[in-house]
């Protein structure tokens, strides 16, 4: 009984799809199979050829393997490797080849013999391309075929580097890199534009024939694209959609990722529910979405009619399920964000007392509070709190070199108009000039570069956060050691990143405290940083009196917004709001036009935030709710 009612939940999904709690439990789970058909290769003298992927995605299946073998013994000489791809052109020493990841994360920790081990060629002369993809292939079918082959997935639906337009039975060749493709791996290249056009990829065709075929996918940012690949036709479009033909196929996420697929996102379509108020909330307003409906509109043959009779029967009758999901949504709207001195706050998402509130904005980056929040910041300095903002990080290396020479040219003309001496700046500016022209890619800054790059954003965050009303002496920054490198690639959470946090909360000793809760931001920063305000709240629970009574909220930023059913708090702005917000975003001149790092959005950040809060507005109109010009949101975290 048990496995028809799975078959009835996984109706939608068109292969099979283990998820797992997290990407470590995943990624360990991978880990143990690759483990087993070694062992099981070894016990019959036979060789295991595995084919490889590179990115983030398989990093803790290589640390988990690697930890086997330290720890248990598990022995690599049987095994035999091919790589699904490489930049191109690409020398096997830059930091971005996937030769010097391959040995950074597995290769240089095992003992596999570096014979067996095959990464195709990014430093072929151009004619000789075809030869080299013709003899991989040969290699590979000489072996027997790949016994196992794990792949990622990329956001175009891309397995290894066959991007959309794909041929499903495609081999190993030179390909053309998307455009969002070389977007995503801007970060590591230090900008789009010394991301490779080319790349050498295995094909469908040859991930086809291995015996066994494990595609991971971790993170929410994952989602859409694994509903399309498991869920949607079969298309050149999203190349991974081909995995659809293969009876050797198994998807493997974590929860975040699978979160869009049907069972787990519209579950009320596949199966019987246990309706908690979440969830009840989340399908009325789905359903009023649907079928383009105000909630109080809903009616009885809405909800039978769209998957929801059940929770019509056992709720019902549906007006009743309608009143209260409209009032819940409907109270979660305030314009106070601090609380609404002497009135009932039974009704509100924030506590009436104290009426003056200490508050703090942690910021991951010089700019996240204003872009993200500058509505809320503005208006919760305006009704009287005590509002304080740290900067996490120094934001250094999102800034163009070329604005360094501009700030130096500044601060040697400056010098010499109040008769002080420039030989050291004009040194150092020559210094700099000589650098730039030989920078490669991702290269670390001079520390002094890395200086002037901080003071540049430093001094951006100030201007915003005056704009916003706040006295020098609510400005706080944090520097956090984790980010400090000077390098793309930041170090792990250490000691001192919690420790400085906890300082910092026990100067202020917050009633509120706002922090990023955009987990997809590309550059990792926002996660890096909420999980460090969590470890020095952990520290400080039971300790320290004011954190019982300190509550934590979310922010999401130029990235993605909650899903409305999650808002727990709505700011709402007004057209001048808006406005004053607008202006504290362009305090930050080194992020405007065109940022370093801006994703996979071309728009500007003020303007991807002016367009969710007013998208938010516009769910909340479209839901029966009163009309604004624009909404910052906001969820609570309970720690």
């Amino acid at each position: 009984m048990a496995r028809l009612n799975l078959l009835e939940e996984t109706r939608y999904e068109k292969l099979p799809v283990s998820v797992y709690s997290d990407a470590k439990a995943g990624s360990v789970a991978v880990a143990d199979r690759i483990a087993r058909l070694i062992k099981a290769k070894q016990a019959r003298g036979e060789k295991a050829v595995l084919g490889l992927a590179t990115g983030v995605t398989p990093i803790a299946v290589y640390s988990e393997l690697v930890r086997q073998h330290k720890e248990e013994g598990l022995s690599f000489k049987n095994v035999i490797t091919f790589n699904l791809d490489e930049y191109y052109p690409m020398k096997p020493t830059a930091a971005q080849s996937y030769v010097t990841f391959m040995y950074d994360n597995l290769f240089g920790h095992i003992d596999i013999d570096k014979s067996n081990v095959h990464i195709p060629d990014g430093i072929l002369d151009t004619e000789a391309v075809v030869a080299f993809c013709l003899e991989y292939e040969r290699k590979i079918e000489e072996l027997g075929g790949l016994d196992l082959q794990i792949l990622g997935i990329g956001r175009t639906g891309h397995i290894g580097f066959n991007e959309p337009g794909s041929a499903p039975n495609s081999g190993t060749r030179l390909v053309t890199l998307d455009d969002l493709t070389r977007s995503d791996a801007a970060r590591d290249f230090g900008g789009k534009s010394n991301v490779p056009t080319k790349a050498i990829t295995m094909g469908i065709g040859t991930i086809f024939k291995a015996r066994e075929i494990i595609l991971m996918a971790w993170s929410a940012k994952k989602a859409p694209i694994i509903k399309k690949a498991v869920e949607g036709e079969i298309s050149g479009e999203v190349p991974a959609t081909y995995l659809q033909l293969s009876d050797n196929v198994e998807f493997v996420l974590d929860v975040d990722a699978a979160s869009e697929l049907t069972r787990f996102d519209t579950p009320w379509l596949v199966k019987d529910c246990v309706w908690d108020n979440q969830l009840k909330k989340k399908a009325v307003i789905w359903l009023a979405n649907e079928i383009n409906k105000p909630v109080l509109k809903l009616t009885e043959e809405d909800y039978n009619t769209h998957g929801m009779a059940q929770l019509a029967v056992e709720q019902g009758p549906v007006y009743n399920i309608n009143i209260d999901i409209f009032n819940q949504i409907q109270h979660t709207i305030t314009g106070w964000p601090g609380g609404k001195p002497d009135a009932d706050d039974s009704q509100r998402p924030e506590r009436a007392l104290p009426a003056k509130k200490r508050s703090i904005i942690f910021s991951p980056h010089p700019d996240d509070d204003v872009i993200s929040m500058g509505g809320t910041f503005i208006r919760l300095v305006d009704q009287g709190h005590d509002v304080h903002v740290a900067y996490q990080t120094s934001g250094n290396t999102a800034v163009w070199d070329d604005d360094v020479l501009r700030y130096m040219e500044f601060a040697i003309d400056f010098t010499k108009s109040i008769g002080e001496d420039t030989t050291h700046l004009q040194k150092s500016y020559e210094d700099m000039r000589a650098f730039f022209p030989t920078k490669q890619p991702n290269e670390i800054d001079t520390q002094e570069i890395r200086n002037v790059k901080g003071f540049i954003r430093k001094t951006e965050a100030i201007s915003g956060a005056r704009y916003a009303g706040l006295q020098d002496d609510h400005i706080h920054f944090m520097a956090l050691p984790f980010y400090e490198t000077g390098k793309t690639k930041k170090n792990s959470v250490g000691e001192e990143d919690v420790q400085l946090t906890i300082d910092l909360l026990q100067k202020i000793k917050p009633h509120q405290i706002f922090a990023a809760g955009d987990f997809a931001d590309p550059n990792g920063t926002h996660l890096v940083c909420f999980k460090i305000i969590l470890a020095a709240l952990e520290r400080l629970k039971g300790k320290e009196a004011w954190v019982d009574d300190c509550w934590l909220w979310m922010y999401r930023g130029a990235w993605h917004e909650f899903e409305t059913y999650e808002i727990e708090m709505a700011v709402p702005l007004s057209p001048q709001e808006v406005i004053r917000k607008r202006n504290a975003i362009f305090k930050h001149q080194s992020q405007k036009d065109r940022p370093v790092f801006p994703g996979d959005d071309a728009r500007e950040f003020w303007v991807r935030a002016e367009d969710r809060t007013r998208d938010t507005a516009q769910r909340y109109d479209r839901l029966g709710l009163a009309e604004y010009e624009a909404m910052e949101a906001f969820k609570r975290y309970m720690f």
